[in-house]
């Protein structure tokens, strides 16, 4: 080999090598901004990810409480759902007991029972105020009468009209005589 030849292939070596160090130089410095940006990229997706999960959470238990009161609301529609239907029957049933009280017919009183049985079975209960301790959250007042003695004070004395619960629910407010 010539000394051109040894020459240029040292020169082509250097050239190759500086081009080399210029290359890793190249690659060292962005990889430090690369780095940098990774690291805040990994810190913002952790930040990202950790509020897209708290959205998630309050999201699940707010549809979990949306259920659980429209649960709720479809139980109490189904045992209080006959409400109206019951207020509207219950003059119906006073009426049959005072064609009870005033004829004594057996036909009625078995269409009454068979009434009041169905009725019950659907959770209507009829109050039994007579003779109990006046209290405003069951019983209305028609009127009040002087008491025979001390111990009748403050108690049902009659009853004008019959209160009845809806599964333990009034329904409506025992009409009754008070003594005073």
């Amino acid at each position: 080999m010539s000394n051109k030849d040894k020459h240029s292939e040292k020169e082509e070596q250097i050239n190759q090598e500086e081009l080399e160090n210029q290359e890793t130089q190249a690659a060292e410095e962005p990889q430090s901004e690369t780095e940098a940006t990774d690291t805040d990229k990994v810190q913002e997706m952790g930040e990202k990810l950790a509020e897209l999960n708290d959205k998630y959470l309050r999201l699940y238990s707010e549809y979990e409480n949306y259920r659980k009161r429209t649960n709720l609301e479809k139980a109490d529609l189904l045992i209080n759902g006959s409400r109206e239907m019951m207020k509207a029957i219950l003059p119906v049933i006073d009426d049959f007991e005072r064609a009870l009280a005033a004829t004594q017919d057996e036909g009625v009183s078995l269409i009454y029972n068979k009434m009041i049985k169905i009725l019950e079975q659907k959770g209507l209960k009829s109050m039994e105020v007579k003779g109990e301790k006046f209290d405003e959250n069951l019983h209305e007042a028609i009127t009040r009468i002087p008491a025979a003695d001390e111990a009748q004070k403050g108690l049902v004395v009659d009853v004008v009209e019959k209160g009845y619960y809806l599964n333990d629910k009034v329904l409506r407010y025992a009409k009754v005589v008070v003594a005073f």
